[in-house]
């Protein structure tokens, strides 16, 4: 079978067809859905786009071990292991972050085609100056080299990876794409404040904008995904082609009081979207809740029937179920685990708990580049959530306050309910400290969690 994963940014699970809470149009996500393995329960395990790109590549949760770097040269990739498997390999992406700098993210593959210009600044006001149609856009243009790269390979046994960079900000679809959600739009622009929507001076109306536009940016992925899918058809591939659909880490527009996937602020005490360049940044705690860390994984394979799973997993599992269906063997040090037993039907289970944790803000660091290669102090402990199918923890260290949350009965987190079930607190917190230490996590960083 070829197989090709499909990672789109910043992409929550409940703005995807079958989830949304509010109508997202996407009508090839919802076809594509239909006949396909529907996980109700992954999770993201490291936080955020490029250590979630770790998970990935290297089959294990990357917090465990690394913040917002370059992807490790003592890891082993899943791209390298399906070269070895006699794969055709190529990467293509929009995701500014992957090959910049030396991050490596490239690695293991025969082939890696980056589309420029996502990035803010010189590059990108370069690359925007040359648009002229929605052809031009990013997810157009990557999206398109997959189907010319397939069109030129398809006699071929290949793997594709492909990581669009949208609905990621800036949020600026065609505005045709927006109107759909936001009539009276006029091509306004919001960029996140990354901070406490109350104390940022966002408004009520740029929020409606900037998620119109977030919402616009999904439908025009799901139209150049559908574009793709289409393709595959037509050159006969869909038959011996499994396609499967996943994200990184979602966004609040607005719960839980924040606005962005983060909090930073600068030396005047201005928020994101209020930034006086050349000031120094610092990062504050931001809480991991649902929002954020329910991802979409849906996998078409066209030799099996459609299936809604709701066994708990995350993105470090997709390097080894792909070098599984690939027939080849996952290496052992990877923390993932391969889900074709669950794919096939020999069980209906995966994980007893999943863990979601900043990769950079796990401890007090001096300084972290993440989200767009800024240095900022991180000043307070980001808390991990810990998750067991029902019940949340959100726990950062010793002493720190902690949360607990009924996922079943209260989705949004609205009400902590740890003083009520303080034995539940203790359990998962001791599940919590046994998975850091069977995921080999160094001990500096398990002592301060030891105890609640």
């Amino acid at each position: 079978m070829n197989i090709i994963v499909v990672v789109s940014d910043t992409f929550r699970l409940d703005h995807f067809p079958g989830f949304n809470t509010t109508e997202i149009f996407a009508p090839n996500l919802e076809k594509f859905a239909q006949n396909a393995q529907v996980f109700n329960n992954c999770r993201l395990g490291s936080f955020p786009t490029v250590p979630a790109r770790a998970d990935i590549a290297t089959g294990k949760f990357a917090f465990t071990f690394m913040g917002w770097d370059a992807l490790p040269k003592s890891q082993t990739t899943m791209a390298e292991c399906m070269s070895k498997a006699g794969y055709l390999t190529c990467g293509i992406a929009d995701n500014p972050f992957l090959v910049r700098n030396g991050y490596g993210y490239d690695r293991g593959y025969q082939d890696f085609i980056w589309v420029r210009g996502q990035r803010a600044g010189p590059e990108g006001r370069d690359v925007k100056k040359t648009w002229s149609s929605e052809n031009d856009c990013f997810a157009a243009q990557t999206f398109t080299e997959a189907c010319n790269w397939i069109e030129r390979n398809a006699e071929e046994k290949f793997f594709l990876y492909l990581d669009p960079w949208d609905p990621h900000e800036p949020w600026d679809p065609p505005a045709h794409y927006v109107k759909r959600y936001l009539p009276d739009y006029n091509g306004e622009q919001i960029y996140p404040a990354y901070w406490d929507v109350d104390d940022s001076g966002v408004t009520a109306r740029e929020l409606e904008i900037a998620h119109a536009c977030y919402k616009g940016e999904i439908t025009m992925i799901d139209h150049w995904f559908g574009r793709m899918m289409a393709r595959i058809e037509s050159l006969g591939l869909a038959e011996d082609t499994v396609v499967l659909f996943t994200s990184d880490h979602g966004f609040y527009f607005g719960e839980h009081n924040i606005f962005g996937k983060r909090r930073f602020l600068w030396d005047k005490k201005h928020p994101m979207n209020k930034v006086r360049f050349g000031e120094r940044g610092y990062y504050y705690s931001c809480p991991l809740h649902q929002e954020l860390t329910r991802v979409p994984f849906v996998m078409h394979h066209p030799k099996l029937k459609g299936k809604t799973h709701d066994c708990l997993l995350s993105l470090c599992d997709i390097a080894p179920t792909v070098i599984d269906m690939a027939g080849s063997k996952a290496p052992d040090d990877m923390h993932g685990r391969s889900l074709v037993p669950v794919l096939e039907g020999t069980t209906d289970t995966h994980r007893d708990i999943v863990v979601s944790a900043d990769a950079d803000a796990q401890n007090l660091r001096s300084t972290s580049k993440a989200v767009d290669d800024v240095p900022r102090e991180i000043l307070e402990v980001c808390p991990a959530t810990i998750f067991d199918g029902e019940w949340e923890l959100v726990y950062a260290i010793e002493g720190d306050p902690h949360a607990l949350y009924n996922s079943k009965i209260d989705p949004e987190h609205r009400t902590d309910v740890a003083n009520d079930n303080p034995e539940k607190v203790r359990e998962l917190h001791a599940k919590y400290v046994d998975w850091l230490e069977r995921h080999g996590t160094e001990e500096a960083n398990i002592a301060p969690r030891r105890a609640l």
